[in-house]
């Protein structure tokens, strides 16, 4: 009896990667190149003790603990220390998100679409879907683990050694197949793939936010966050295994609870009670900008919530970010108090340019979530009915275009309103509102390029929108640690968020935030021309 619930398994598994190999190989290359590349470059740019010794120096500052966690090598220091140091918590957010992506996508997804229903019409298990999706995450992390760690072996950097290189490629691998499993939970539990979506990706947020608050406090409860469970795995060092069994262990008890979870419930439901609809639709129900927004309310709340909780928690540490008087007294004495006043602004807005970076990457997100609703709903029948009525095509695209571009500039506006606000709190001597806000108008006309490179992809090329993606997870790399990695800027200028000057430490230049604003509209404007005079796509 119980081999019938997972009939067929290895059937569905085997159209499960043939229907994903290529994403499932973009990403690998990704990824794996990513580390591999990065650990090449590391001895050019950190092999001499002086180099060494200024990038430690800022790998201990408060605003980069709070970007990367503490560094907690210990002398004689080694390039491949600090290569674990700045790589291990950001690969780690990129591992997540795969995972999530690849367990919605293999279940909430399919059953969103009716592809589960027609599966199991079939003689297929009960359980064989969701058995299939799991195996699925199994190969992919532990397939990008060993390839992640063979790559590091090829890649010749100084200080390595093969238990690091294990322990780094496998403890991601374990990480991702964590946050993968609790994806695939909360696909249990929500009635949607938009709604897992948001689940999981809030679950991600909240987790690194915890990481990130203890790393400042007391690195020691960091143990509780499970998200800082990969800074203690102290590669290149002591090379600590047990993280990587609290990962495995904890993906088995919320791997067992999915399975029976979804043994409670039917296809296309989700466990949480939906509340009965209304009776009439509601008066603001009178068009498709209404309905996006009735919609994404749920999901706008969250995005805008959590950015400003993120400037929120970002701006807490200003005051100890920007503290040269504790930090370097003997430095404070030589330049004086007013000398080091300034010279504590300067600290904290040359930090907030690259929380700036962090807030637009993030904030680009939802908008494009958004903007892509118009060809993903379209595909799966959602537009029929509006297709059907009087409904233009231009109220269609504007609506949701129109609706994406203004929550995504939102969205950036919380985060550093959070920044500016709390910091203002926790430094007396911050720098000014309009200083701070020098960064939103420096980066907002970027997020409009890459918009309107995104709606030129819908309406142009609607089955390769996801490309658009590649902008904001480059930009996040390349600006991120672009500078830790002394990038070239043309580097940093494949993306429209590198072409933005060093806001908010210097002025906003005008003339260049004019044409990116121009050229994001033109691009909007030619997606729309695009998407007027293709077909639409066949559900």
């Amino acid at each position: 009896m119980l081999s019938t619930h997972y009939a067929k398994t290895g059937q569905l598994l085997r159209l499960n990667l043939r229907r994903d190999w290529l994403k499932l190989t973009l990403w690998l290359i990704g990824l794996v190149g990513l580390m591999a590349g990065a650990a090449a470059k590391f001895d050019g740019l950190y092999g001499t003790p002086k180099t060494m010794a200024s990038i430690i120096t800022t790998l201990k500052t408060p605003a980069m603990v709070s970007l990367l966690g503490p560094f907690t090598a210990e002398k004689p220091y080694t390039v491949a220390a600090i290569y674990a140091a700045e790589m291990m918590v950001f690969m780690g957010l990129f591992v997540a998100m795969m995972n999530i992506y690849f367990a919605i996508h293999a279940t909430r997804s399919d059953e969103d679409s009716g592809v589960v229903e027609l599966v199991r019409a079939h003689a297929v298990g009960r359980n064989a879907t969701l058995t299939a999706a799991i195996l699925q995450l199994i190969l992919l992390n532990f397939g990008a683990g060993i390839l992640e760690a063979l790559g590091l072996q090829l890649s010749g950097m100084s200080g390595m050694d093969s238990a690091g290189n294990w322990l780094f490629g496998l403890g991601l691998a374990a990480f991702g197949l964590m946050f993968g499993v609790f994806s695939l939970l909360f696909a249990q539990i929500a009635d949607s793939s938009r709604s897992a979506t948001i689940f999981s990706y809030s679950w991600l947020g909240l987790l690194f936010i915890a990481r990130m608050g203890t790393d400042i406090q007391n690195p020691d409860n960091t143990w509780y966050t499970i998200y800082g469970w990969i800074e203690k795995l102290e590669i290149y060092g002591a090379n600590q295994w047990q993280p990587v069994v609290l990962m495995l262990g904890l993906t088995v008890i919320v791997g067992a609870l999915t399975v029976g979870l979804s043994a409670s419930r039917d296809v296309g439901a989700g466990l949480l009670p939906q509340r009965a609809g209304r009776r009439q639709a509601s008066l603001w129900l009178r068009g498709p900008l209404s309905l996006v927004g009735r919609l994404e309310r749920a999901s706008t709340m969250i995005w805008l919530i959590g950015l400003f909780i993120l400037g929120a928690t970002y701006g807490s540490i200003f005051g100890t970010a920007g503290d040269l008087l504790n930090s370097n007294p003997t430095m404070a004495k030589l330049i004086g108090t007013a000398a080091t006043h300034a010279a504590n602004r300067t600290i904290v807005l040359a930090f907030a340019n690259k929380l700036a970076v962090i807030f637009v990457i993030l904030a680009t997100i939802p908008g494009l979530i958004i903007l892509f609703r118009l060809n993903t709903d379209e595909r799966k029948g959602y537009f029929e009915q509006l297709h059907a009525r009087s409904v233009s095509r231009l109220r269609l695209y504007s609506s949701l275009t129109g609706y994406g571009l203004v929550i995504a500039l939102l969205a950036f506006g919380c985060g550093m309103l959070g920044m500016i606000v709390v910091g203002d709190a926790a430094m007396p001597d911050a720098p000014t509102f309009s200083r701070f806000m020098r960064a939103f108008w420096g980066y907002a006309p970027a997020l409009i390029v890459t918009y309107g490179i995104g709606a030129l992809f819908v309406g142009l090329l609607p089955r390769w929108q996801t490309i658009a993606w590649v902008l904001p997870a480059y930009g996040f790399f390349s600006l991120y640690l672009g500078s830790l990695m002394n990038f070239p800027k043309w580097l940093t200028q494949l993306t429209p968020y590198g072409w933005v000057n060093n806001v908010p430490v210097k002025a906003v230049q005008w003339p260049t935030a004019g044409w990116m604003t121009a050229l994001g509209a033109i691009l909007i404007i030619g997606g729309y021309l695009a998407y007027a005079k293709r077909d639409l796509i066949e559900n």
